[in-house]
């Protein structure tokens, strides 16, 4: 299967000119890179080229790497079934560059694209309607960035008196405790433990 691989990766890098940047198998899986400006004519190949053949287009993802200068990859799924492989399609791009949208050549690009764009803020040149999909009307941020804090920037609510749902500022709250870390097999703890007090009646 890896030697399939790689020649399949041979294969493509060739015949698409300067499409492919770096190829290589990893964990039984093709894994090709490519630019921006060229994606849409690398999946078109991978799609129609009789060795290839891979028709269905699984999933769209995105990953974060805030230390780098191109701080996301937009990550293809591809399969074959003619063919019976997977490949992985990635490319890397930062927070204002966009990277043209493929749901003319993929069917279920268009969902996947605004699932990428609403949870890391990756933008899709000429898709047909990139708005966000899983987060509420008026979300600030995108959850899914790795600077994005754990707690949100809003909670929402339902209040009683206005009848709808309403949006405050995430506020954390926690009642003041003092700690002795004490360990009650060491001693030194002075007062009665709870459950203490039964032993005691029974003696």
């Amino acid at each position: 299967m890896t030697d399939t691989l790689a020649e399949l990766g041979e294969h493509v890098a060739q015949t698409t000119a300067g499409a492919v940047t770096a190829h290589q198998v990893r964990l039984e899986e093709l894994m090709l890179e490519t630019t921006p400006d060229k994606v849409v004519a690398l999946l078109t190949f991978l799609r129609d080229d009789p060795k290839c053949l891979f028709k269905q287009l699984i999933d769209i993802c995105g990953v974060d790497w805030p230390e780098r200068e191109k701080r996301f990859d937009v990550v293809y799924n591809l399969l074959s079934l003619k063919n019976n492989l997977r490949i992985r399609v990635k490319v890397a791009t930062d927070e204002t560059t966009p990277v043209p949208s493929v749901a003319s050549i993929y069917s279920s690009a268009g969902w996947f694209e605004r699932e990428t764009y609403d949870l890391y803020g990756v933008w899709f040149s000429d898709h047909p309607d990139l708005r966000r999909i899983l987060t509420d009307y008026g979300f600030e941020g995108h959850p899914l960035r790795k600077d994005f804090p754990l707690t949100g920037f809003v909670e929402l609510r339902w209040d009683d008196v206005q009848k709808r749902v309403i949006y405050e500022p995430v506020k954390l709250t926690q009642e003041f405790r003092r700690f002795d870390f004490l360990s009650p097999w060491e001693g030194g703890i002075e007062r009665v433990l709870p459950g203490d007090e039964k032993v005691t009646k029974a003696n």
